[in-house]
């Protein structure tokens, strides 16, 4: 690969990061199934331990395998260096945790991750570190909530379960003036469609169980930033110490993931369109959420910042929570879980499942309603997706 050439998307998921041959030739990058890696000689140990030296000691600080999937995410998201987790949950509160202290305060979007959620409102609190809930999609909010303990802007976009979009650009603009760090899940978009990193925001965090795998078979996570310095600290002083570490194997299957990434996210993309714009016109659907669709609230934004839509959709069913959850258990090819980014085409409810931890009392306010389903629509043929969720919606 030629390190000077500016490679297309689809090229750099499968080469991106690579360092030069394969041992032995192999086309594909060996498992380096091991904890512990040797030294030659006293001088050597001085040499890794200072970091003199790229080589390895300890799985939990780094390994080979790892090492590729980090360098090729940073090449993906257009950062310097990456961090790779156990999970995106490992990732995210590691993130957090490394760029908050005591009497410190986080601005968060309304809709949230549950688990992000909880953190957030739970266990960062326990350290004594502050929050706030907004709505990031009004910049005017974001302005008047800042204070001078505020750290942190923390988001997802499109957003879990209602797929808001953030204005990337307009958060940090307002951010880099009071010397806000800007925080972005980038998991439903995915490197594809959108780079936070690019637009301004100081790290980028994915749980790459979801698109960046593809296949339902890994549970990881992924930081990425352009600050170096940043990577080594959030790697040694959060990732080692709070030992999330990803397992190589893991990390091969999620290199083997990246090679297809782009094929699967246009045609999840295709599918996705069709399946919303079939929704959107049945009768027993209320409202669709989906950036694609024109009539989507933040459709504007997604289109200034994104370079497509993602496969994401949500939607309320006519009827409320009885209604959905007849539909849900009518369906017979889609399937309920709680993931995404799956081949296969996946429903949930968020209120019940995803999101359950939030308080039943603001799921209105922050735009959940119990009707809602969530659905990742998958590779399956689009005809068949829609024909079942024709047939549950009329049963």
């Amino acid at each position: 690969m030629d390190k000077n050439k500016n490679y297309h998307f689809d090229t750099r998921t499968i080469h991106g990061g690579s360092s030069g041959k394969n041992p032995n030739n192999a086309l594909n990058p060996p498992i380096f199934q091991t904890s512990t890696f040797v030294f030659d000689d006293i001088e050597h140990v001085e040499k890794v331990m200072s970091f003199q030296s790229d080589d390895y000691v300890y799985t939990r600080g780094n390994n080979p395998t790892l090492r590729l999937f980090e360098n090729r995410m940073a090449e993906l998201e257009f950062g310097t260096g990456a961090v790779a987790f156990a999970s995106g949950m490992a990732a995210i509160s590691s993130v957090l945790f490394s760029l908050l202290k005591p009497d410190d305060k986080v601005i968060v979007h309304r809709t949230l991750y549950g688990s992000s959620y909880n953190v957030v409102t739970n266990i960062l609190p326990q350290y004594n570190v502050k929050y706030k809930m907004i709505d990031l999609g009004k910049l005017e909010e974001l302005k008047s909530s800042i204070d001078e303990n505020t750290k942190v802007i923390y988001f997802e976009t499109p957003s879990n379960p209602n797929l808001s979009v953030i204005d990337i650009k307009g958060v940090v603009e307002i951010a880099k003036e009071r010397n806000i760090k800007v925080v972005v899940d980038n998991t439903f978009a995915s490197p594809y469609f959108q780079n936070p990193l690019l637009l301004g925001a100081d790290v980028v965090v994915h749980s790459a169980t979801k698109y960046i795998c593809g296949h339902g078979d890994v549970v990881g996570g992924v930081a990425i930033a352009k600050d170096a310095d940043y990577i080594k600290y959030l790697k040694f002083d959060y990732m080692c110490e709070f030992g999330g570490v990803m397992s190589p194997f893991n990390a091969w299957l999620l290199l083997r993931g990246l090679k297809t990434l782009g094929v699967r996210m246009r045609q999840h993309e295709e599918n996705a369109m069709k399946v919303a714009k079939f929704l959107q016109s049945h009768k027993k659907i209320n409202k669709v959420m989906y950036p694609g669709l024109e009539s989507f609230e933040s459709h504007e934004i997604a289109k200034k910042q994104m370079n497509g839509f993602g496969a994401m959709i949500s939607f309320e069913i006519d009827g409320g929570m009885e209604e959905a959850k007849k539909f849900v258990e009518k369906l017979k090819l889609a399937q309920l879980a709680v993931s995404l980014g799956d081949c296969e085409t996946l429903v949930e409810f968020p209120a019940a499942m995803t999101h359950r931890g939030y308080p039943h009392e603001k799921l209105i306010e922050f735009g959940l309603t119990e009707s809602m389903v969530r659905i990742s629509v998958g590779l399956e043929d689009y005809r068949d997706i829609i024909e079942d969720l024709e047939q549950a919606l009329e049963r």
